[in-house]
């Protein structure tokens, strides 16, 4: 059956069943290797991407439901060929061990980014508990979001991000 999506602001059809895990269309489809296969069941995280703007776990979300829906994957927060401020602070930070959980850590960190000017750091490890990370780079994930709010801050002048 034919799907009809808009991934990473680019319109694409893709011929495949309705229950086909989003991840693998993403993936295997349309060959966006940033976004990880993890567990399978929605549990871990790797598999985040933003769905109308939204984050979700593409391994357990049929690409039915993404029909006529906008789908952000790791390789789209990139603007211009210029890596996103979360990018940025990832490897700024040494975030990256094994890169099991790096794109799902990021775009759940980036939903919250969306969505709040200025995070509390409990905000921060509420925002991005949900995804494992085998390595414990946990700390590490939570000041790389913590720095990219601080240069919010410093940016705007008022000293709040």
């Amino acid at each position: 059956m034919a799907v009809r999506l808009t991934v990473n602001g680019r319109e694409r059809t893709v011929e495949v069943e309705n229950d086909t895990p989003l991840l693998w269309v993403v993936r295997d489809e349309l060959g966006l290797k940033g976004t990880k296969f993890g567990c399978g069941m929605g549990l871990c995280g790797a598999c985040t991407v933003h769905l109308n703007g939204q984050p979700v776990r593409s391994c357990s979300t049929p690409v039915e439901m993404a029909e006529g829906a906008e789908v952000v994957t790791i390789e789209g927060l990139a603007t211009d060929g210029d890596l996103h401020p979360l990018q940025r602070a990832w490897v700024e930070h040494g975030v990256p061990q094994c890169g099991y959980c790096q794109s799902g850590q990021i775009m759940s960190a980036a939903h919250l980014l969306q969505n709040s000017r200025s995070p509390s750091r409990e905000d921060i490890v509420a925002a991005v508990s949900g995804n494992l990370c085998r390595c414990g780079t946990y700390s590490r994930i939570v000041a790389a979001v913590e720095s990219v709010v601080e240069n919010r801050a410093d940016q705007s002048g008022h000293g709040e991000a």
